[in-house]
């Protein structure tokens, strides 16, 4: 008997794509995809396979289809922070996850690119956890997205052999500790 192979299928325009299982898609790849991803950016580059403005929603991908996200470096440029989360959201698979990396908010990379829209820390995120929104009276927000998540850093040069109790001390205290943090968003379960 033939094993069945799942497909995604979706279209743009008169373009037609499709993947197999795993979905694994590269939000803003640019010329660094993931391999083994299928690569989105606004510019064509060398592994982008499908040229899409990330800020034009929905995103021609289905609801519910995607196995794994990858954003390196784009969610501090979008300006609209709450659509772009509820898209990752709509697109992934329940139990999915979605990893973005972006410049710490308390180092000078958060800061030194003009086309940044905003700094990211671990509190972003918690407006994307409904239990959390609940919690603390903000279920009126217009949030769709319902995320656990976990978060880890890149620490600067200087900061990357230390302790761990050396390192933890130097984030809440001190700036250009960490370079870049990176948040493993699982897509919860709906009831």
């Amino acid at each position: 008997m033939k094993k069945k192979t799942s497909v995604v299928k979706f279209s743009v325009g008169k373009k037609k794509f499709e993947f197999l299982h795993p979905y694994r898609v590269d939000l803003a790849c640019g010329q660094n995809k993931t391999p083994n991803f299928f690569g989105v950016d606004i510019a064509k580059a060398k592994g982008v396979d499908l040229i899409w403005d990330l800020e034009k929603f929905p995103w021609p991908f289905p609801d519910d289809s995607i196995d794994e996200v990858v954003c390196n470096h784009y969610i501090e440029h979008t300006k609209n922070i709450i659509a772009f989360m509820d898209e990752v959201y709509r697109v992934l698979r329940s139990g999915a996850t979605a990893t973005i990396r972006a410049p710490y908010y308390n180092s000078m990379r958060a800061w030194q690119d003009p086309t940044h829209t905003r700094v990211i820390s671990e509190a972003t995120f918690l407006y994307y956890n409904k239990d959390w929104r609940k919690a603390n009276k903000l279920d009126h927000y217009p949030i769709k997205a319902d995320f656990d998540f976990s978060f880890g850093y890149d620490f600067a040069p200087d900061w990357a052999m230390r302790s761990e109790e050396a390192r933890a001390f130097a984030v809440r205290h001190y700036t250009n500790v960490v370079s870049d943090i990176q948040v493993v968003l699982t897509k919860k379960t709906s009831v």
